[in-house]
């Protein structure tokens, strides 16, 4: 009888399948175990940046063949629920900014939760929200009520982005103290490489379920979300956390103070991050970066076809002269564009985040500042003079800079604050994401719209823009220059850091029952399928996009 009440108290105080206890790795552990995790997630909700191939066939959900459209009585609000007529592609468009609103808000709001649970339990969540959302956005389809699509999609789907964005971000961190931009380099290449593998998956998912009486949205969005989270969850099951005190062998942490003052070995708590002038100065540096950078991704198309005009198929007309079939050649080659800026963006987040690793967090910003500012400078003249080869390479590297401002912020936020929280205080600072995602857009639009009511040609209309976006990345460049180390009141104390482990139920691994593993060395093929299981699709959408990229060059 002893035994068996033995036996029962430990079984219920054995820790939940999704607790933190239970994935914290065995000694033998591989850390490379870690990065496919992470990106698994990272490169199914990195689908959110390539939502609009879904745009133009859910513009004809009533009309099939041509769009049905509504009257002019029909405002917003009445397309929220209108049932005869077709939404436009201007109200879809709000699927998208809805993305990137909640992505923000949600990793700020529950960042703090996210270091306490671990990151499985955050991950499952955020499938759940992601996968969840686009399932309820199918039932909008099928009964063609919008607000069910922002419902399901914008803001659940992005509770999800929020949360899976940031899921691994802290865990790879102290996974890799030797590697840090590297290692969150190669998660956030996987939201730049979403849209790579999402967006020809769902047109051809599209072809094949479309008829005469269905334009093939529901199904696809509903196999989407399937296979996605399938992905997530081996994703979110693959993730391991460190004991406490890991670190790599043969490996000691370096002195700060002769090393580098910027990395501190103490730990801020997220409470206090928002009271503290290098977070609001960091917070500007990736407002001001990605605000120029996301501003003209999506005028990116438009852009080239309006500036070069006829030249980019070899006619020596501008674009207000070309017709239907000159206009349909010329955005074939702008996609191709649009495909080669999505590689360097992609790129960009691996490659300047693990320079950063050599180079240092606030001097690689330097360089994104001050040689991006000098590139959007450089556009005007290299678009009046028709060189296309500066137009495009200045663009080129200007996206890889933009992506690279993703990866590296968060280990520059690990070498200012500490490791502790780092995944929390990340989620505070993606509200500098939100903001960007709607001031970049507003001033190349508006501005755009401004300059063509003044009668300015076409082929003139954003040099003014690209002046603006290069003064925006010298306000960031001034912001990254007042950085300073943290000052040492903003620290915890050894009291306060070991009352944060208890709650954060981070334990110094003894080879007990406590991790439920066996203690042996992960298998060299374990690691080399779980990267094969997350490369194989990644190297299908690049080839895909390289396709697409050989129009520009054809």
């Amino acid at each position: 009888m002893a035994a068996a009440i033995d036996k029962t108290v430990s079984i219920k105080t054995l820790p939940g399948f999704l607790a933190k206890e239970r994935i914290i790795a065995h000694p033998g552990f591989n850390r490379w175990l870690v990065p496919p995790a992470a990106l698994a997630v990272h490169l199914c909700i990195g689908m959110a940046y390539g939502f609009s191939v879904f745009w133009l066939p859910l513009s004809k959900a009533v009309g099939i063949k041509e769009a049905a459209v509504c009257g002019a009585e029909i405002g917003f609000l009445q397309e929220l629920t209108v049932t005869h007529c077709d939404w436009k592609i201007s109200t879809l468009g709000w699927m998208y900014t809805l993305f990137f609103v909640f992505l923000g808000s949600s990793a700020a709001l529950w960042g703090g939760w996210l270091e306490h649970v671990g990151p499985r339990k955050a991950a499952v969540v955020s499938a759940c929200c992601w996968c969840g959302g686009m399932l309820f956005s199918a039932l909008g389809i099928y009964h063609h009520q919008f607000w069910m699509m922002l419902l399901g999609s914008g803001v659940i789907g992005g509770i999800g982005l929020g949360l899976g964005y940031i899921s691994p971000v802290s865990t790879l961190i102290k996974w890799f103290p030797d590697r840090r931009g590297m290692a969150t380099g190669m998660a956030i290449m996987g939201f730049g490489g979403g849209a790579m593998i999402g967006s020809p998956l769902a047109a051809q998912l599209i072809k094949y379920f479309s008829t005469d009486s269905d334009v093939g949205v529901m199904p696809t969005f509903i196999v989407m979300a399937s296979i996605y989270f399938l992905f997530m969850m081996a994703g979110a099951l693959g993730y391991r956390i460190p004991a406490a005190d890991w670190q790599p062998a043969n490996w000691s942490p370096p002195d700060s103070l002769k090393i580098n003052r910027m990395i501190t070995k103490n730990h801020v708590n997220v409470k206090n991050v928002f009271k503290i002038k290098q977070f609001w100065l960091l917070w500007m540096v990736l407002c001001m970066n990605v605000s120029a950078g996301i501003g003209i991704i999506g005028m990116s198309s438009p852009m080239l076809q309006e500036v070069f005009g006829g030249q980019l198929v070899g006619i020596a007309k501008p674009y207000a002269d070309l017709d239907k079939e000159q206009l349909a050649a010329i955005a074939t080659v702008a996609a191709g564009f649009t495909a080669l800026l999505s590689l360097f963006n992609i790129g960009g987040r691996f490659l300047w985040a693990s320079f950063s690793d050599k180079l240092g967090r606030k001097m690689t910003y330097i360089v994104f500042f001050f040689l991006g500012g000098l590139l959007y400078v450089s556009i005007p003249e290299s678009a009046n003079t028709g060189n296309k080869l500066l137009f495009v390479g200045a663009f080129c590297l200007i996206l890889s800079m933009y992506g690279g401002g993703f990866s590296t912020v968060p280990a520059y936020l690990a070498d200012l604050f500490g490791t502790q929280m780092v995944g929390a205080i990340h989620g505070r600072l993606l509200t500098a994401w939100a903001t960007a995602g709607i001031l970049g857009p507003v001033i190349v639009n508006y501005m755009r719209e401004y300059q063509l009511q003044l009668g300015i040609p076409r082929a003139q209309v954003y040099n003014q823009t690209m002046l603006i976006l290069a003064g925006m990345l010298m306000v960031g460049l001034l912001c990254n220059l007042l950085i300073r180390p943290v000052a040492d009141k903003w620290f915890m104390t050894e009291s306060e850091l070991a009352a944060e482990k208890r709650i954060a139920h981070e334990t110094v691994f003894e080879g007990g029952a406590e991790t439920n593993v066996l203690i042996k060395a992960t298998h060299p093929i374990t690691v080399l399928l779980a990267w094969l299981a997350v490369l194989l699709p990644l190297a299908w959408g690049i080839y895909k996009t390289l396709l697409s990229a050989s129009q520009f060059f054809a």
